[in-house]
């Protein structure tokens, strides 16, 4: 006879030894590089570390192109996840999937593909250079392009979602009331859809923070004009590794607060 608990659930057993090991060790592979981050960080110079000229320079540049990244995700990405949440056209499912592939696609591929489309001799950054004298790549400019081009599919698969959840119902009852498609956009569906867009921006925002393949293959590693804090601590360990566990901890910091803002999405149990 199975035995049951006070709840009246039944007992499940002890858990097996077999997914036990195998779950402790999977959680000791992720915990322990954090811990020992962490402890080997030089606190009593944490403060004097963070203030030198390269880490604010590389900081400054780093929140800049993140918030700018976020602006644009919010421009751009809104009105493309809504296209692929609310509008049927033939191929939706291609442009989806092209949405997508940025997701796995490998960073130093992504800044390839960019120097490809917008370097000098690319398809479009040839007709700037030649028409107007702009160059992108190796400028702060493309820093922000490199980020919203890694940043933008998380902030849109999360923005779709979030639309797909709320289904059209409520469009419709707008519709049937006389409101354009547009006012029922920005009176109803966007309300809706708000706790999927800061998640998005917020996911886009830590992407960004992040980002280094990307961009230090179609920006450069300049100090001053294209060196964000992944690039710096890319430079640091090969000088300073203590600095560049101090600066680590920076963004460590940082993907923590973006846990704890997404707590309700990850944390909490269904």
């Amino acid at each position: 006879m199975t035995s049951v608990t006070r709840s009246g659930q039944p007992r499940l057993g002890r858990p097996p030894v077999v997914l036990l090991v195998p779950g402790a060790i999977a959680a000791l592979v992720l915990v322990v590089p954090l811990v020992t981050l962490v402890a080997d960080t030089p606190w009593d110079r944490f403060g004097a570390q963070l203030a030198t000229s390269a880490v604010r320079d590389a900081l400054w540049l780093t929140v800049l192109a993140s918030v700018l990244t976020v602006f644009f995700c919010l421009l751009l990405g809104t009105p493309l996840a809504w296209v692929l949440a609310r509008v049927a056209f033939p191929g939706r499912s291609l442009v989806r999937a092209a949405v997508t592939v940025p997701l796995v696609l490998p960073p130093v591929v992504a800044g390839v593909a960019l120097v490809t489309a917008l370097g000098v001799n690319g398809s479009i950054g040839r007709p700037l250079h030649d028409w107007f004298g702009l160059t992108i790549p190796y400028t702060t400019p493309a820093v922000v392009i490199a980020h919203t081009f890694v940043s933008l599919p998380f902030y849109v698969l999360a923005v779709e979602g979030a639309l797909r959840s709320a289904g059209e119902e409520y469009d419709a009852v707008a519709a049937s009331l006389g409101a354009d498609r547009w006012t029922t956009f920005r009176r109803v569906t966007l309300p809706l859809a708000l706790p999927g867009v800061l998640a998005g921006a917020a996911l886009a925002w830590a992407r960004s923070l992040g980002e280094f393949g990307a961009t230090i293959t179609f920006a450069g590693n300049f100090p001053g004009t294209t060196q964000t804090m992944p690039s710096l601590i890319y430079t640091l360990l090969q000088s300073d590794p203590l600095v560049a566990r101090t600066v680590s901890m920076v963004l460590l910091a940082v993907s923590i607060l973006v846990l704890a803002l997404l707590r309700n999405r990850w944390l909490t149990r269904p």
